[in-house]
């Protein structure tokens, strides 16, 4: 049974150190030589991220910098900002808080002092499942050792067959984690659809050896940017399509705004790619819940999947317009 019943998992991709805000973006306030990112907290408070400190003094360089955000707030330890960033992802839809610390650091020892922390922080702040996000994997299981399973299950992000990371599976069995797994090959990333699915099938093989249960595997086939390759989106579909007839009951799931880097009208392609990938078969969508709301991926996958005979007679979408009902219903009561 998946941890989202009839509908998709979505797994929130936006606090990661690697997240960013462009400098021209209308949410940075520059005033009296300060820069900060303003946001309305949980209470209702309008607040302000200051950082200042990351901003270039070389007037060419500030032009199209990138903010590190969330890097800054977990430097700062700004739990108004993390509380707030976490949660606005839990409210928009997501089940899975994915928790990247890899940009804190170029010390391995600093990063996992990091991935403890966040990880203690954030168990703090959410009841949601933690994807404990790194390349390395005794990042992982210091993020792992910090977690306090009675509070909920973590899950590992992720095995591939590149050398070292297939002590990730041992991992998962001992602390009963979801496990994510991408299509990265021992020689490196896939070059199409056959490589993608080459490479899930040896993961597969790995966590069928290591007793993973079949629910608690998330396959990511690998999004590159179509910027980048103008095949590059339909060898990640075809990847899909193939994985999802192999194996009917794995989830499948893939980091879905890759596909729009560098692109103008991001949403706009992201929602396009996510549509085209739930008829491919995934079941699962990382993405930032904030920026594509995950109401309207539900709304696409169960109309979607009545229309082409997936969903027989209807069956699971008339239950989840009558829950949508039902839930306007509540809210409605409790405005009047």
């Amino acid at each position: 049974m998946s941890i989202a019943g009839d509908g998709l998992v979505i797994i929130g991709e936006n606090f990661n150190a690697t997240r960013k805000i462009k400098i021209t973006s209308p949410k940075v306030i520059q005033q009296d030589g300060k820069v900060g990112i303003g946001y309305t907290d949980l209470d209702g408070n309008k607040r302000v991220l200051d950082v200042t400190g990351t901003i270039p003094e070389d007037a060419n360089k500030r032009l199209g910098f990138n903010i590190p955000h969330v890097a800054e707030a977990c430097r700062q330890k700004d739990m108004h900002y993390i509380r707030w960033a976490i949660k606005n992802q839990e409210k928009h839809g997501a089940h899975i808080i994915d928790l990247c610390v890899d940009e804190m650091s170029v010390y391995p020892e600093e990063r996992k002092e990091w991935m403890r922390w966040l990880v203690q922080t954030s168990q703090g702040i959410t009841d949601s499942i933690l994807a404990i996000d790194s390349s390395d994997p005794e990042t992982i299981r210091a993020g792992l050792e910090a977690h306090d399973a009675s509070k909920g299950r973590p899950a590992i992000n992720s095995v591939n067959l590149e050398e070292g990371r297939q002590t990730l599976v041992d991992m998962a069995r001992d602390r009963k984690a979801i496990l994510f797994a991408n299509a990265s090959g021992k020689k490196g990333m896939p070059q199409n659809a056959e490589q993608r699915v080459e490479n899930l099938v040896g993961c597969m093989d790995l966590m069928d050896k290591g007793g993973i249960p079949m629910d608690d595997r998330y396959l990511d086939p690998l999004v590159f940017p179509i910027g980048a390759g103008p095949d590059f989106g339909g060898h990640y579909l075809d990847a899909v399509r193939i994985i999802r007839e192999q194996y009917p009951d794995v989830h499948i799931f893939g980091g879905h705004s890759n596909v729009s880097f560098g692109l103008p009208e991001r949403r706009t392609l992201n929602f396009t790619f996510v549509a085209l990938s739930i008829i491919a078969g995934c079941d699962s969508l990382m993405i930032d819940p904030i920026m594509n709301p995950s109401r309207d991926f539900n709304d696409f996958m169960f109309a979607a999947n009545a229309l082409i005979g997936k969903d027989e007679y209807s069956v699971k979408y008339l239950k989840y317009t009558r829950a949508l009902a039902a839930q306007a219903k509540r809210a409605a009561a409790a405005a009047a």
